[in-house]
């Protein structure tokens, strides 16, 4: 399913429209934003975030030295 957002501002102008033209399309729906306000608080991080722990997840090094490559002599 895909959504077609319009803003409330342009409801009036684009709606009917957009309905119209998507009208054939089961997996598509137009419909108008009317959020009022952000529903996150700035600096409020939500869920698990703030728990978070950064980790390396690479292998660790194999301790000790590369052996020589080829005849050094040359």
């Amino acid at each position: 399913m895909m959504f077609c957002v319009v803003p409330e501002e342009m409801a009036g102008e684009l709606y009917d429209r957009l309905v119209d033209y998507y009208d054939g399309d089961p997996n598509m729906e137009v419909i108008i934003d009317r959020r009022a306000a952000e529903r996150r608080s700035p600096g409020i991080t939500g869920g698990a975030a703030h728990r978070r722990e950064v980790r390396d997840r690479r292998r660790p090094r194999i301790p000790g030295e590369f052996p020589p490559l080829g005849d050094t002599a040359a």
